[in-house]
């Protein structure tokens, strides 16, 4: 599996996921990086921007459902794994990754909506798999691409989706609080049960609460983490700017004994980045596809946001919490480099002891149960296209939620190496589809940049003239 992971995460899978995001960026003229505001405010606004368009739920919990998927053990594990595997200088290369995938997060989204389809049952379904089959230049291609695309994304919820989410929270609970793995696993399994009777509308309205509230408190307490090991960041922040651009360095102070060279830190930070905020890989659109929108380009700017708060922010927290605490490179009670969840709970107990530790295993607990969630309604809706049947999605809800159980008691290296390499496949047809389609992508950018955002900031315009002329009158 190592083997295997290793040829896909290679140089040639970087390149195609940082340059799709590099095209994207220049042949959309860098709008999604001009328009973030916008999207930013698209995302709190009580507008009803939806009036009159199709979806099964909101554009909010769409995003929420979007960042269930994302927000989890990859802002707190993946993040930890990284700056051990490829030294504090793979936060460099997450944050690079994570700019492009802004632009590549924008295109998928706006093909899932462009290309969506409305299910016998009355459900829209859509995703690199339908603008593959409905949008590519030669048919059959597109065709062969979706099949593997849906194929790759079945098998990557049971990994990326499932197994290591459920293992990051046993792992965590079980360093907490004691609790063995199997209990934490029949509890996981259980759970997932419930709320995936319900469908989508379950899933959107559970990840609508856990993952703001959730988010938010992480957050705060990774600020309060930094600011209390204030006295150590800067030199935290020389080592990951050194470490991410030296072709051969060995971190010192806050940095440990962590030795990596540029490639390393390249491929760490790229690899580490992807898995957490899922820019390229395909999955995000999915629940793009069932929002309530009325332009392919507003679903597409609100969730490209997903990528913004969830390496731009969350990641950035741990990873700075992590550089000034000092504890990156020292070793646990085995003598071992404390690494994942262990080096991200000893980080926050430098500033908040016990506490720090309860607080990462509660946000490892309930994101990583989000992300289980978000992922099984990806795995679902993939294999919805590949079967057409409503027996094998009940079926696969049931089987996703035994599989849960086997995640919380298999080994971290095993789980994380098949998520790898699921990951990397699926993304390659999804990869193909956004520069193959990217013309579309540019004329849905173009058209919403011309007929709604340039109107609506005219119309803001004049209206704030008119309230400084009525003022001064």
């Amino acid at each position: 599996m190592k083997a295997v992971n290793d040829f896909v995460w290679g140089p040639v899978m970087l390149v195609l996921l940082v340059g799709t995001g590099v095209f994207l960026t220049l042949r959309l003229g860098f709008l999604p990086w001009r328009n973030l505001g916008h999207a930013l405010k698209s995302v709190f606004s009580r507008e009803k921007t939806a009036a009159g368009g199709e979806g099964d739920i909101s554009a909010f919990q769409s995003l929420m459902t979007a960042l269930a998927a994302t927000i989890g053990t990859g802002n707190i594990v993946g993040v930890a794994t990284a700056m051990v595997l490829g030294g504090p200088g793979a936060l460099v290369w997450m944050w690079v990754s994570a700019l492009f995938g802004l632009s590549t997060k924008y295109a998928e989204s706006v093909l899932a909506v462009k290309y969506r389809v409305k299910t016998k049952s009355g459900e829209m379904a859509g995703g690199p798999m339908y603008a593959l089959r409905d949008g590519f230049p030669i048919r059959w291609i597109g065709a062969v691409l979706a099949f593997l695309f849906s194929l790759f994304a079945v098998l990557a919820s049971f990994g990326i989706g499932n197994l290591t989410q459920a293992n990051s929270i046993s792992d965590a609970v079980g360093s907490t609080f004691g609790v063995p793995t199997w209990v934490t696993g029949l509890v996981l399994a259980a759970l997932v049960g419930v709320v995936l009777v319900g469908g989508i509308q379950s899933i959107g309205k559970v990840c609508g609460v856990i993952v703001p509230v959730m988010a938010v408190f992480y957050f705060v307490a990774g600020i309060a983490v930094i600011a209390l090991n204030a006295g150590n960041l800067p030199q935290g922040l020389a080592e990951i700017v050194r470490m991410a651009f030296s072709p051969t360095a060995v971190a010192g102070g806050v940095g440990g004994t962590i030795t990596a060279t540029v490639l390393s830190s390249m491929r760490w930070g790229v690899a580490r980045g992807v898995f957490s905020n899922e820019a390229g890989l395909g999955s995000a659109p999915i629940a793009a596809a069932a929002a309530k929108t009325d332009h392919p380009s507003r679903q597409g700017y609100i969730n490209m946001t997903g990528t913004f708060f969830d390496t731009l922010v969350v990641c950035s927290v741990t990873g700075l919490a992590i550089a000034s605490s000092g504890v990156l490179g020292t070793v646990g009670a085995d003598g071992k480099l404390l690494d994942g969840v262990n080096l991200t709970i000893a980080a926050f107990r430098t500033a908040l002891g016990s506490a720090g530790g309860m607080i990462v295993t509660v946000g490892i607990a309930l994101f990583a149960f989000s992300t289980i969630l978000g992922w099984e309604y990806y795995g679902e809706k993939s294999l919805e296209y590949l079967v057409h049947s409503r027996a094998a999605n009940y079926l696969y809800r049931v089987l996703f939620s035994l599989v849960t159980f086997l995640g919380a008691t298999t080994s971290l290296e095993v789980v994380w190496n098949f998520s790898d390499t699921m990951n990397g496949l699926m993304s390659i047809p999804n990869l193909i589809c956004l520069l193959a389609l990217s013309g579309v992508v540019a004329r849905e950018c173009r058209d919403y940049q011309e007929h709604v955002l340039i109107p609506q900031r005219a119309e803001k315009r004049a209206l704030r003239a008119q309230k400084r002329s009525a003022g001064k009158v």
